[in-house]
This record gives structure tokens, sequence and C-alpha cells, in this order.
């Protein structure tokens, strides 16, 4: 008996990798000391420029249970895209400039054509990034996923100066907060948003949505954005004092995170346009507004802390990079939460920036 007659054919992987690592190498940076296959990628910090007191900062995650929606629709190369992104951003956050990003790819029988389709979304991020892809694991466990769903992880290192990092601890009563917009669900809520859309109401990601304009597969899949091109020219000057991704737990967990002890941060309800996606999925869904916005990013998908005193200039830069910003709230005294605050005229109260669920 062979590993193969288990189920696990290691030939075949050999052959996949061999593609594999031609996708990877197209993102090699100055800095990468090996190829793909290593047992370990190496990477010179000296490449990165000359810095006085380098800080590594690193974060892993995975894109959750959108890998669903790309089982259904048979599209994997978006998948790999938003993984990239997600933890751009979340390195970004701190000031840090990504470096080179690793993959773990897990699946119960190999599928190369699969591999190939995520791998060229990784790919793809981590050169508009300039970001090296420098390494990864493929994993072949027969009777571990069911056939044809496999799962994602990422890790990646980011580089900043000590001086330069972004920790919250500058943050004071008065600063303001400026939300940049989404380009979708991103890669959280969508265990709730499957519950509702696909269990409960009965539709499916061929199923084209007015209130969308597109089906439910193309919105679902819109890609995780990266905030990396509009924001790495902001870092240096130090205009930044706290950045939040929104992410899973929506405003009310994520901006807390960032707030020194004894500040809390008001949110102005109805201060930016929510997306058509956000108001479909609670209306079909009749979810409350608070949980809403503890789930969804609800169409911003950044929020900046900066003083007021540099407000002006952090907007010019980002009209400059054509970037859409709101000004969403404030920093205020209290126990490091979020308060959300009425809205203007037609908007609710405090259940969200959504009419109450029906």
């Amino acid at each position: 008996m062979t590993y193969a007659d288990a189920g696990v054919d290691i030939d075949a992987k050999m052959r996949a990798l061999q593609r594999l690592r031609l996708i990877a190498r197209g993102t090699f940076r100055k800095g990468v000391l090996t190829d793909i296959g290593s047992f370990g990628g190496l990477f010179d910090l000296t490449a990165a420029g000359p810095l006085r007191h380098p800080v590594l900062v690193s974060s892993t995650d995975g894109v959750g249970s959108k890998l669903k929606i790309a089982f259904q629709t048979g599209q994997h190369k978006t998948v790999g895209m938003d993984l990239v992104n997600h933890c751009i951003n979340d390195v970004l956050v701190q000031g840090a400039i990504p470096l080179f990003f690793l993959d773990y790819i897990a699946m119960g029988k190999l599928d190369a054509d699969v591999m190939i389709d995520v791998v060229s979304g990784l790919a793809r991020a981590c050169r508009d990034s300039g970001c090296a892809l420098i390494g990864g694991e493929t994993a072949e466990m027969p009777d571990f996923y069911r056939p044809g769903e496999y799962d994602l992880a990422g890790f990646i290192v980011g580089l900043v100066e000590r001086e330069l990092v972004i920790d919250g601890s500058r943050i004071a009563s008065g600063d303001v907060l400026i939300g940049l917009a989404s380009s979708g669900l991103h890669t959280n809520g969508y265990s709730l948003a499957r519950k509702v859309l696909f269990e409960r109401r009965g539709l499916k990601p061929e199923s084209r949505v007015p209130e969308l304009n597109r089906t439910l597969g193309e919105e679902l899949l819109a890609v995780h954005r990266s905030y990396l091109p509009v924001l790495r020219g902001l870092i240096p000057g130090g205009a930044i004092y706290g950045m939040a991704h929104i992410t899973g737990g929506g405003f009310t967990d994520n901006i807390p995170r960032i707030l020194p002890r004894g500040l809390s941060a008001r949110i102005d309800l109805g201060t930016w346009p929510v997306p058509p996606v956000f108001t479909y999925l609670q209306a079909q869904g009749r979810i409350a507004g608070d949980e809403m916005f503890r789930t969804f990013n609800m169409g911003i998908g950044m929020v900046l802390v900066v003083p007021l005193h540099r407000e002006s200039e952090v907007a010019r830069h980002l009209d400059h990079m054509g970037e859409k910003h709101y000004r969403i709230g404030e920093i205020v005294r209290g126990n490091r939460r979020v308060i959300y605050e009425p809205g203007k005229p037609g908007q609710p109260e405090r259940d969200g920036a959504l009419p109450a669920a029906p």
C-alpha cells in the first residue's frame, strides 16, 4: 500500500508546486534570499532601506466562510486577494509597510487548477503592494475536508521605523474620526449573510438582486480592498494617531482596540452613505441595528483618528488620492467604547444608521 492509496498523491503535489513556484517568483523583491521550496523563507532586512530603529510587525488571518461563496461559484482567484489585503491592512494600522507573506492551503484532495487560481490571487495582491510571497504550505488531508472545499490562511510581516509606530497612545479627546469606504462585506459577517440569504431566503449566488444591480455571488465576492496605496504617504508625516481596520466585530469591537484608557469614540450616524448590500441584508434578515454594527463594516473599512488641527491636511491627501472619506465622529471622554449618536433628519436614532428592522 502507498501514500497515494491513502489519498495523498505526492507526485501530483510536486507537479503543482512547480507551477506555483513560477507564480510566486513574480512577487519577489529586493531582499528575498531563498526560492520557493526551501524549509524557510529568508529575507534581508537591510534591503528595506536604512532605518535607525526598525520594528517588525506580524499578523495572521484567514478568509472565513467567504470561502463558501468561492466553492459555490467556482471562483477562486479573488479569495487569495482578500487574504493578502486583509493581512496588509492589519499591519498597516500600526504603521507598517508589508515585506513578505506566506500562505497555508489545505484540502482533502489536491486540485491543481484550484490551487493555481488561489495562489494567482495571492500573488497579484502581493505584487500590487510590493510584498513578496516567499513561502507557504500545501496540505492534502483525505477525509478531513468535503470534496471541493479547502481552507486558506496567511501570515504577513511588515516593517516600520520605531518612531513612526501607530499605537493609539497619542489619541486625545477632540480628535476626529475619518472613515474610508469599504468595497463591500470585505471578509467578515459571511456566516450571518449566508444564513440570511441562502438558508432563510432560499436565494443562490447566481440570483440577481435589483437592489444591488448584480448577482449575490458578484456582490459577496467583491474583493476586500487594501488601504496601503492611499495611506502609505500619510504615515511618515505623523498625522495619523490611530487606525482601526473594521473587520470581525464591526465598529463596536474594533475601534476600542486602539483607544487609550479614559476615552471613547462617538460615531455620528448618517454621516456616510451605507451601501445597499447592508440595507438589503438587514431587511432580509430582520437584523437589529446594533447587531449590524457589531457584525459588518457598514461601508467603512478603515477608521483614522486624526488631531483636529491636521484634519484638513489628511483630507487634502485623501482627495489627491481620489479616496472617498467621511468625517464620521470624534474622540470623547469615556471608558473605551463606541457611542452611537443619532443621525441627520430621517436617520434612525441609536439602533444604527439604517431603518429599524421590520
